[in-house]
């Protein structure tokens, strides 16, 4: 064997390998872009094609199918989750359903199976058939050049032998490297020992010439191939050609060699140089899903002070979602478990989420009852034509309501025009048969115009009684009896725009005046005994934490009213005063804590 395909035996070692075992090389090579399915159903049908049709089923597909079916698979089961979960349903009692297309996959699969089982031991056997036929040429070869006399009456047996060689194909792979040096000692053995005419010889030489140079020009075009994974295993191919073609004139053995190899080397580069684009295309997937799992692992720790917190974050982690399903595999070591991280993360948040919103319905359903119980009340009343006694009646279970904490707001919006519905039916009913008040309700309107005039007049004042002065007027205006309906709503406005602002103006003012007072008394309670600044300091803490919570409750609330009315729109405006008012008083006493240990200091 001349030195040339010597060189080329060692560096075709590998690519010898993967002809010969096709199932084995394969498992190393990496899959040209696949098609995208985008249900369960597609798969399905895909896999039960190749269970049922008559290609044969390829490793690589069949892995990269069930990769898919169950990502699909596992992406529908936490979708099925997530929607009982939003929809507050208890996580401890969440029961799988059984997915009737997974059973279907998995049984045509182990068809799939079954048929890779068979066609591998046919394949096996095939392998070891061609081995058996391919050491019988080789005894064969062999035995021709014990008898080298007879080498030129040999040698169209000899190329007939060759051509068999050619057309046996794969053989174990263990054994092909071992086989392919031993068939070409003996070969070269026999064309040593030819005594063929000159002209036979060279016509032979020039032969194999033209088709190794037809595989050069093959190779060379493989260049500008754009699917590389192609032209790498199409090279694969004409490597084994290349062997099985026999020598050319020596002075041309090295020339012809290095130009097949400068093809194969320009081809294996591109190969190369895909599978580290690849490879570093999934690392790039790694990072990216490593930076999504620390952002949710983040707002999962953050603290959620009421629902509004959890929808915030939830709709944070919903976005994070949508981004990880843009972004493609990570390295197959870390693939499985960056996956299981970003889940536990979404796990976490979710399930807590679950039992924050559980722990709510038992409240929702206690203050749903209590505002039942007050409509039902109000039902009973609505027909009353005792107006005077009826009325505040209602007034009395208007306030009421308006104690009552949160509930659903889709529930709280149906029990709130319910009974805002009743009360407008009372009322109206009132005013219609109340002609003859309606000169007492012009009277009304009146003086609450008049008290209105001297609250805004108040505005321009100074003195260090204006605040007197503001409840003794706010008094009046509540005494005041009611007025005419259409009137109503225009007059509160006023009313209120005035009064805000005086509250507003004066609260400031004083509130400093209180803190000084307060500050200027310290030296008395300080006199009282040893302890009288902590136990004053204690009754004060104990007032903020009490204001704060009341805050609290006051704000969840005005989550869950509807502003859709303008009763109900007068509603949110008390609320809204009636909390800063408490947050002007917070404030307040969290200064005279300040000012407290400032003076034990």
């Amino acid at each position: 064997m001349d030195s040339q395909e010597n060189i080329l035996e060692q560096e075709v070692k590998q690519e010898v390998i993967q002809e010969e075992t096709p199932e084995v090389a394969n498992e190393n090579v990496v899959e040209q872009p696949r098609k995208v399915y985008e249900t369960k159903a597609e798969v399905l049908r895909r896999v039960q094609d190749i269970a049922h049709g008559e290609e044969t089923p390829q490793k690589e597909e069949v892995d990269y199918l069930k990769t898919v079916f169950y990502k699909l698979h596992i992406a529908e089961r936490e979708a099925k989750l997530k929607a009982y979960l939003d929809a507050g349903g208890d996580p401890e009692t969440y029961q799988i359903t059984p997915d009737m297309d997974e059973e279907k996959f998995k049984a045509e699969m182990g068809i799939i199976k079954e048929r890779r089982a068979k066609i591998f031991k046919e394949q096996e056997a095939e392998k070891q058939e061609n081995l058996t036929q391919k050491l019988a040429i080789i005894d064969k070869i062999k035995a021709m050049i014990t008898t080298p006399d007879e080498a030129n009456k040999s040698y169209q047996e000899f190329k007939a032998l060759q051509q068999q060689w050619r057309e046996i194909k794969n053989v174990p792979a263990d054994k092909a490297n071992e086989l392919w040096r031993n068939y070409q000692l003996y070969v070269e053995q026999f064309y040593d020992m030819l005594r063929l005419n000159s002209e036979a010889r060279e016509y032979d030489f020039k032969k194999n010439l033209e088709l190794k140079t037809a595989l050069c020009e093959a190779a060379e075009k493989l260049a500008d191939e754009e699917d590389v994974i192609s032209a790498f295993h199409q090279l694969q191919k004409l490597h084994q050609e290349y062997r099985e073609i026999g020598p050319v004139a020596k002075e041309q053995r090295e020339e012809i060699w290095n130009r097949f190899k400068a093809a194969s080397t320009v081809i294996n580069k591109r190969h190369q140089q895909h599978f580290e684009g690849v490879r570093a295309k999934e690392e790039d997937n790694l990072a990216r899903k490593t930076a999504l799992c620390e952002k949710i692992e983040a707002i999962a720790a953050e603290e959620n002070k009421g629902s509004g917190d959890w929808e915030k974050h939830t709709k944070q982690i919903i976005e994070i979602q949508t981004e990880w399903k843009t972004i493609g595999f990570a390295p197959q070591k870390m693939n499985v478990k960056i996956f299981e991280r970003f889940r536990a993360a979404c796990d976490d948040f979710f399930g807590r989420k679950a039992q924050y919103f559980k722990g709510l319905k038992d409240t929702f359903k206690e203050n749903a009852d209590k505002k039942r119980a007050l409509i039902e009340q109000a039902k009973a009343l609505v027909d009353s034509t005792d107006w005077k006694s009826t009325s505040d009646k209602f007034v009395a279970l208007q306030k009421e309501w308006r104690t009552i904490g949160m509930v659903q707001k889709k529930v709280g919006d149906q029990l709130w025009e319910e009974f805002l519905g009743i009360c407008n039916k009372f009322f109206e009913a009132r005013n219609a048969a109340g002609g003859n008040q309606r000169g007492e309700e012009r009277a009304n309107l009146e003086k609450k115009r008049q008290v209105i005039e001297k609250l805004k007049a108040i505005a321009t004042e100074t003195g260090d009684n204006l605040q007197d002065k503001v409840q003794q007027l706010v008094e009046e205006y509540q005494s005041i009896g009611h007025v005419p309906f259409k009137e109503k709503d225009k007059v509160y406005e006023e009313y209120h725009a005035v009064l805000d602002k005086l509250y507003k103006d004066l609260n400031i003012s004083v509130a400093k005046r209180r803190l000084n007072n307060f500050k200027q008394s310290l030296k008395q309670v300080a006199e009282r005994g040893e302890n009288a600044l902590d136990n004053e300091r204690a009754r004060l803490f104990r007032q903020y934490e009490n204001l704060k919570q009341e805050i609290q409750t006051y704000e969840n609330n005005l989550g869950f009213l509807n502003a859709s009315s303008k009763k109900g729109n007068s509603l949110i405006d008390e609320m809204n005063r009636k909390v800063q008012k408490l947050k002007d008083e917070m404030n307040l006493v969290r200064d005279k804590i300040k000012a407290i240990d400032a003076e034990n200091k």
